[in-house]
């Protein structure tokens, strides 16, 4: 405990942690550990809880072969919807749901290795209208694109881009081989440079180590991310990572809390997967995570925005813009 304590006291300080002061906190006795991460989250992030909520802009036939995803046209999974991009009407329909729920930040979430010149202008349309009839922050999740059509985006009204890294520069290729890591640390890069906000973090239970996991944030703290989201993998039948065991709820206990000491002013979002959890989160909510995606996931049911509310003012957080 006095070891993690000088740990705490140097974050407060303002300095970062290295990876070397990072390692042993996976050995780290569980409970001390997730008390000094909220320790750290309350003293950066005081009660503030950022929820968002994802809309599945664009479905199936992705030409990637991430092997976790039954979106994948090279995998045979009991997701077999496929569509274009949805209508500004019905993107700015759920907007507004989410909006009248109380949610601050809705995310347009689209199929695909990057949309095409004429997708982007159509989404722009329908982020302007997003922005104009429901007054809900946008963020998007467009794949691969490049600078000029992020700035297309931003003047559209987004805020934020999300592109995870999903894993280490390490295991990334065991994860996916039509894209490559340094294609996503350029997209991220590419959204920076138009003036975004970047979220970006991964999916754990593919078969990473704890340093794997580490050496992610680690990359994306260097890439000045604020936003961390950490999906929990739900073997999808038909999908290569199928058979791959669930995590369990202390081990994503674990994970938050170590990724709050490594970026500790940051947006830790359980996301993907949470329904697995036996408590919903609760633990990890009480543990260093300040932030989730609500609602129902692209291809998985998720959580109600609802039953997430009720669950936060139980635990004294303030939804807000993180």
């Amino acid at each position: 405990m006095e070891k993690m304590r000088e740990l705490q006291e140097k974050i407060y300080r303002g300095e970062l942690l290295t990876k070397e002061e990072i390692m042993p906190l996976v050995k780290a006795p569980l409970e001390e550990l997730c008390q000094s991460a909220d320790e750290i989250r309350r003293h950066f992030c005081k009660d503030r809880f950022d929820l968002c909520t994802i809309i599945n802009g664009k479905c199936g036939r992705c030409s990637e072969d991430c092997k976790y995803c039954a979106q994948s046209a090279h995998y045979t999974t009991a997701c077999g919807e496929s569509y274009p991009l949805l209508s500004t009407e019905k993107i700015v329909e759920q907007a507004k749901h989410n909006a009248a729920q109380g949610v601050l930040r809705y995310s347009i979430v689209t199929s695909g290795r990057r949309l095409s010149e004429a997708e982007v202008g159509q989404v722009c349309e329908s982020i302007r209208a997003v922005r104009r009839e429901a007054g809900i922050e946008v963020c998007v999740s467009f794949g691969l694109l490049g600078e000029a059509d992020f700035v297309k985006i931003r003047e559209a009204g987004a805020s934020r881009v999300h592109c995870n890294l999903e894993s280490s520069e390490r295991y990334f290729p065991f994860v996916c081989t039509t894209h490559t890591y340094a294609d996503k640390i350029e997209t991220l890069l590419a959204a920076k440079r138009a003036g975004l906000e970047v979220c970006s973090g991964g999916i754990m239970g593919l078969g990473e180590t704890m340093e794997d996991r580490i050496d992610m944030v680690l990359t994306a703290r260097a890439l000045g991310v604020k936003s961390v989201p950490v999906n929990v993998l739900n073997p999808i039948p038909g999908t290569p990572y199928e058979k791959n065991a669930a995590l369990t709820n202390d081990e994503v206990r674990r994970i938050v809390a170590v990724f709050r000491f490594i970026i500790p002013d940051a947006s830790i979002r359980l996301a993907g997967g949470r329904g697995l959890l036996g408590d919903q989160g609760k633990k990890c909510f009480a543990g260093g995570a300040n932030a989730a995606i609500s609602g129902d996931m692209l291809t998985t049911a998720g959580i109600t925005v609802e039953t997430d509310m009720a669950l936060l003012a139980q635990m004294g957080y303030t939804v807000v813009k993180g």
